[in-house]
C-alpha cells in the first residue's frame, strides 16, 4: 500500500516540530476529536480519517500517535451532540465488522474490522474553562519596611522600592517565616539556566520585571492559538503576578522574585474555555527545555465540586514524567485549593492529588494556616502566602506595574517553584521524584503544637494542614547539592475488593455492594513480603486509592485508610455543601502520609456517612496502587495510562469479556465555564487571621463493621476482615484525647454537677410539697377519704406549676415566655388543665400512668411533626453529625476520627 508523499513527510516529520506551531481552532465552525491511531493494526492514519469523514489537523501535542482532528459544523442550531455524524460513522463501522450477514471475506467487512481495530481512542473535544486560584482585587494595602530587609537589599545591591514590603523573602516582623533564599544569593544560587512555565491566564513580556527573564519559545497561547500569551482580558493579571515571583528581575521596579535569574514562559489555557486536547498540549509545551510548570488552577473551589484529568491529559502528564527534561521528568507544581472554608479538600481535585505533582498549600506571614487553604493527605508542603493582614507584593501586568493584593495558595505555588528554579540550577539531573524526595526530607515542622500533626510510620511529622513542612530555600537547596538519585519508580497494584458483588460497567452504572450502616463499613487487605518482591518494589511513596460507592450525599461519605502500623489517612472528611447524588463512581484518592513506611501487613478502608435518615448509600469496591522505588532498577518498566481502568471488574464467575471497542467512545461533556477565581477565594484572605490550634478533620474514629468478603476481583489474594481495633485507636480512643481537651472535660463535669444540684434541689422541694399535701387540714365540712389526698389527686391541681417551681420558680406571668422553650401550648394558666400539658402531674414521680383518661396524649420526646420532619428541616451547615459517637443510633456526630475526641 503506498501513502501519498505529504502523508509520509508528515509521520516523519520531527516531534518538536509538529508541536512547535499548533494550529488555531475554530471552535464556532467546526467539532474538534481526538484520534489515538495503532499503526500497526493495519489501517494506515489516512483510511481512518477517511472513514470517519474527518479531516486531521496535526499531532495531540507530544502524544504520540494521538491526531487532532475536525470535521465542519453543518448546522449550528442543533444541540452539538445531538446528531455527532463522526461517532455515528465509527459505530456504523463496527456493526459492519461484526455483521454475521457479510462475510468476514468481503472486503467492506475487512476494512471496517481494520479501521476498527486500528482507531483505539476516539473522543470529542469541547473546551471547558479552569479555574486561577488567584485572590479578588484589594484595595487595603499593608506595606512592611524592617532593617533586616534593609540589610539584605544594602549588601546585594538590590534597589526595586517593593522589596522591603516583599516579606516572603526577608520576614522583620516574623523572622522565621520566610521562604529563607537570601542565603541561597549570598552563595551565587539565583537560578541561571533554568526555565518555568506559567500555565495560566497569560505573562505580560513587556513589563520591565520580567522582559529580560521571559522565554518566547516556551511560550503559546492555547485560548487565541498565537504564539505570544499576551495578557488581554481585564482580569488577565494572574499569570504576570505568579511569573514575578519567580523571575522578577534584580532592577529598579517592583520587586525581585526568588529565582531573579531563571527564565518564565508563559502558556495560556486560563482566559476561556479550554478542550482536553490543548489542555494536554499545554502541560507538554516545549517540555524539554522547561523544567517546571507551575499551575495555580483547577476545578472549583466550592466544596461541591469533585473533577479529574481526563484520559488525554492524564496521558500528557505521564508522557511529561516518562520523557520531559531528557527522562528526568517535568516537575509540576500545582496550588492545593482555595476553598476551605467551603469544606472543600484537595482529595477531591484530580489534579493535586495526582502522584505526579508537588501540592503545595499556604500559611501565612506569621506562619499561621489561613483559614481558604485547603487540606488533604496529597499536600505535600506550604508556602507563604496571604493572610493575618499581608498579601504577596510581586509583579503586575504593565510596563512598570505592581501589586500588592496577591495571595492564596496561588501565590503559595510559584514561591515554591522559584525554589525549586535554585535547587535545579545546581542539581539540573534532579528527577521529578528526587525533587519530590527532597520536599519530604528537608521541610521544616511549623507550629509544633498545632493539633494537626502527627508523626508517621517513617517518624516524621505530617500534616493535612501543611503537609511535612513548610518549604525552606536554603534546607532545600543545600540538601540538593549531595542528593544521592533515587532508584527508577515501581509499582505494586493489588487487584481491586469487591464488596457483596458490587460492580462499574463502562458507562458508569454501579451495582451490588453492601449498604452503608451505622458506625460504617471496613475492609481490610493484606500485603506479603513476597507480592513486594515480585513487583519489584522495594521502598514505598505514594499510594492511591480508587473507590466505589452509591450515595444519595456525597458530601456525607467519610473514607479512611489505615495502613499495618495504624497511621490513618482521612481521604474524604464530610462536605456540607456537597449533595451531588452521583457517588464515587471508581474516583482515585491518594496520601503521602505512608511515605517510606513498610507496605507488608494489613490496610483497611473504612467508609461511613453522617446516618441520616432519608441519606444513604452502599460501598461496592475499592483498590490500591503502591508507588515506589524499584529493588532492581533493571526490571523498571515506566507506566502509562490505562484507558477505562475505573471499571469495578465483575465476580470471577461471572466474568464476562471486554467491552467492545465502542467503550473507547467516551460520552462527551457539557461545556463547562468555570467561575473566576474571585468566586472562591475570600476577599479577607490576606486581612484574615489565620490559625495553629485547630485539626484538619477534627476528631478520630470508632471501629465500623467489617466487611466478610470472601474473594477479590481475581480471587487471589483473599481480603480479610477483623473487629481488632488498630494500634492508633485502641478500645477506649477518646481517652487518647483527653489532657488535649482538659476545656471540654472540665465542661463537661461542671455541666453533669449543675445538673445534679437541680436534680437535688428539685426532690428536696418535692418531698418536702409531699408532706405538706400529706398534713394539711381540710375544710370545715369536707368529708374526703384519704385516698383522695395522697399522691396530690384532690381535683385541684397545686402540683401543675411545681415542676417549674424546682427548677427556679417560674411563675404563671413568665409561664407564656418559658412555654417557647419547652414546646409546650400556650393558653390561660387559670384554665390550664393537666391534660393540655401533654403530660400527667407525676411524670417524674414513681407511680403509675392514670390511664382512666384515654383523651389524655402520653409525653412525647420529639417535636411535632415527627422525627422525619425534623431532619429534612436541618439546614446545610448543621450537618456535621456521622457514625461513630456515642448517642442515638440515627444521630452520631464525626466519623470514627469524630468518634474518638473528647468533647
Amino acid at each position: 500500500m503506498r501513502l501519498p508523499l505529504t502523508l509520509v513527510l508528515l509521520l516523519l516529520a520531527p516531534q518538536a516540530l509538529l508541536a512547535s506551531s499548533p494550529a488555531k481552532r475554530f471552535y464556532s465552525s467546526h467539532d474538534y476529536y481526538v484520534l489515538e491511531h495503532d499503526p500497526l493494526a493495519g489501517a494506515s492514519l489516512e483510511q481512518c480519517a477517511h472513514a470517519l469523514g474527518v479531516e486531521i489537523v496535526e499531532q495531540a501535542g507530544e502524544l504520540r500517535d494521538h491526531w487532532l482532528v475536525r470535521v465542519p459544523k453543518h448546522d449550528t442550531r442543533i444541540s452539538a451532540r445531538a446528531a455527532d455524524s463522526v461517532v455515528a460513522a465509527y459505530k456504523d463501522l463496527r456493526a459492519r465488522a461484526e455483521s454475521p450477514s457479510l462475510s468476514s471475506r468481503s472486503e467492506d467487512s475487512a476494512l471496517s474490522k481494520r479501521i476498527t481495530s486500528s482507531v483505539k481512542y476516539l473522543a470529542p473535544q469541547i473546551p471547558r474553562q479552569r479555574v486561577k486560584r488567584a485572590p479578588p482585587s484589594i484595595r487595603q494595602e499593608d506595606e512592611q519596611n524592617g532593617t533586616t530587609s534593609a540589610a539584605v537589599a544594602q549588601r546585594l545591591g538590590i534597589e526595586d522600592p517593593t522589596f522591603p514590603q516583599q516579606w516572603h523573602l526577608v520576614n522583620d516582623e516574623f523572622p522565621g517565616n520566610m521562604m529563607n533564599v537570601t542565603p541561597l544569593w549570598d552563595m551565587g544560587i539565583m537560578g541561571e539556566g533554568v526555565i518555568s512555565a506559567l500555565v495560566d491566564d497569560g505573562l505580560d513580556y513587556n513589563s520591565d520585571d520580567l522582559a529580560e527573564n521571559f522565554d518566547p519559545v516556551g511560550s503559546y497561547d492555547f485560548n487565541d492559538h498565537v504564539d505570544l500569551p499576551t495578557p488581554t482580558l481585564f482580569d488577565d493579571h494572574h499569570g504576570t503576578r505568579c511569573a514575578g515571583q519567580i523571575a522578577a528581575v534584580k532592577n529598579n521596579v517592583c520587586g525581585v522574585g526568588i529565582a531573579f535569574k531563571s527564565k518564565v514562559a508563559g502558556v495560556r489555557i486560563l482566559s476561556g474555555p479550554i478542550s482536553d486536547v490543548d489542555e494536554a498540549a499545554s502541560l507538554n509545551y516545549g517540555y524539554q527545555t522547561t523544567s517546571i510548570f507551575s499551575c495555580s488552577w483547577g476545578p472549583s473551589d466550592d466544596g461541591r465540586s469533585m473533577e479529574a484529568p481526563d484520559y488525554l491529559i492524564q496521558k500528557a502528564v505521564v508522557n511529561g514524567i516518562n520523557n520531559g527534561r531528557g527522562g528526568k521528568g517535568s516537575i509540576y507544581v500545582f496550588a492545593s485549593g482555595n476553598g476551605a472554608q467551603h469544606d472543600d479538600q484537595c482529595n477531591f481535585d484530580g489534579y493535586t492529588n495526582s502522584i505526579y505533582s508537588i501540592t503545595v498549600s499556604a500559611i501565612d506571614y506569621k506562619g499561621l494556616h489561613p483559614y481558604y487553604s485547603e487540606s488533604c493527605a496529597a499536600n505535600m508542603v506550604v508556602a507563604y502566602s496571604s493572610g493575618s493582614g499581608n498579601h504577596i507584593v510581586t509583579t503586575d501586568v504593565g510596563k512598570d506595574k505592581c501589586s500588592t493584593t496577591h495571595g492564596g495558595t496561588s501565590a503559595a505555588a510559584p514561591n515554591a517553584v522559584g525554589v525549586f528554579a535554585l535547587a535545579l540550577s545546581v542539581r539540573p539531573d534532579l528527577t521529578w521524584r528526587d525533587m519530590q524526595h527532597l520536599c519530604v526530607q528537608t521541610a521544616k515542622v511549623v507550629n509544633p503544637d498545632d493539633p494537626d500533626w502527627e508523626n508517621t510510620a517513617a517518624g516524621r511529622p505530617f500534616s493535612y494542614k501543611y503537609g511535612f513542612g513548610r518549604l525552606d530555600g536554603a534546607a532545600y537547596v543545600t540538601a540538593a547539592q549531595s542528593w544521592e538519585l533515587v532508584k527508577p519508580q515501581a509499582r505494586m497494584r493489588l487487584p481491586s475488593i469487591q464488596i457483596n458483588n458490587g460492580t462499574m460497567d463502562a458507562d458508569g452504572n454501579m451495582t451490588g455492594g453492601t449498604p452503608i450502616p451505622s458506625g460504617g463499613l471496613q475492609s481490610t487487605f493484606t500485603v506479603t513480603p513476597e507480592m513486594m518482591q515480585e513487583n519489584n518494589l522495594e521502598t514505598l511513596e505514594h499510594i492511591t486509592i480508587r473507590v466505589w460507592i452509591t450515595h444519595t450525599r456525597r458530601g456525607d461519605v467519610e473514607v479512611e485508610l489505615v495502613s499495618p502500623h495504624g497511621i490513618k489517612s482521612v481521604l474524604a472528611a464530610k462536605r456540607r455543601f456537597d449533595a451531588a447524588n452521583t457517588g464515587y463512581p471508581g474516583w482515585r484518592f491518594m496520601s503521602v502520609k505512608h511515605w517510606d513506611e513498610s507496605p507488608v501487613g494489613d490496610w483497611t478502608i473504612r467508609v461511613s456517612d453522617q446516618n441520616i435518615a432519608d441519606q444513604s448509600g452502599a460501598f461496592l469496591g475499592w483498590g490500591m496502587t503502591f508507588w515506589g522505588s524499584t529493588i532492581d532498577p533493571s526490571k523498571a518498566i515506566l507506566y502509562d495510562v490505562e484507558l477505562n481502568d475505573d471499571l469495578l471488574p465483575l465476580p470471577p464467575a461471572e466474568e464476562e469479556a471486554p467491552p467492545p471497542p465502542s467503550s473507547t467512545i467516551p460520552a462527551p461533556s457539557s461545556t463547562k465555564s468555570h467561575a473566576k477565581p474571585t468566586d472562591h477565594l475570600p476577599g479577607d484572605h490576606g486581612t484574615a487571621e489565620g490559625e495553629a490550634d485547630k485539626p484538619a478533620f477534627p476528631g478520630a474514629s470508632g471501629t465500623p463493621t467489617p466487611v466478610d468478603d470472601s474473594t477479590s476481583a481475581t480471587g487471589s489474594p483473599t481480603p480479610t476482615s477483623s473487629m481488632t481495633p488498630t494500634p492508633d485507636e485502641g478500645w477506649f480512643p477518646g481517652m487518647g484525647k483527653l489532657i488535649s481537651n482538659q476545656k471540654w472535660f472540665f465542661g463537661a463535669v461542671g455541666v453533669v454537677a449543675l445538673f445534679g444540684v437541680s436534680a437535688a434541689i428539685f426532690f428536696w422541694r418535692r418531698r418536702t410539697l409531699r408532706r405538706r399535701a400529706q398534713y394539711s387540714s381540710l375544710a370545715a365540712g369536707d368529708d374526703l377519704p384519704m385516698s383522695g389526698i395522697q399522691g396530690g389527686r384532690s381535683g385541684a391541681p397545686p402540683r401543675t406549676k411545681e415542676l417549674y417551681d424546682a427548677f427556679g420558680e417560674v411563675s404563671d406571668d413568665e409561664y407564656d415566655d418559658a412555654d417557647e422553650e419547652t414546646g409546650l401550648r400556650r393558653g390561660n394558666p387559670q384554665e390550664r388543665h393537666l391534660e393540655e400539658l401533654g403530660f400527667h402531674s407525676g411524670f417524674l414521680d414513681d407511680e403509675e400512668v392514670d390511664t382512666t383518661n384515654p383523651t389524655v396524649p402520653l409525653y412525647r420526646d420529639e417535636p411535632e411533626g415527627g422525627v422525619e420532619e425534623t431532619a429534612h428541616d436541618q439546614p446545610v451547615d448543621d450537618r456535621s453529625r456521622s457514625p461513630g459517637s456515642s448517642g442515638s443510633s440515627g444521630s452520631g456526630t464525626g466519623s470514627w476520627e469524630h468518634a474518638s475526641q473528647t468533647h
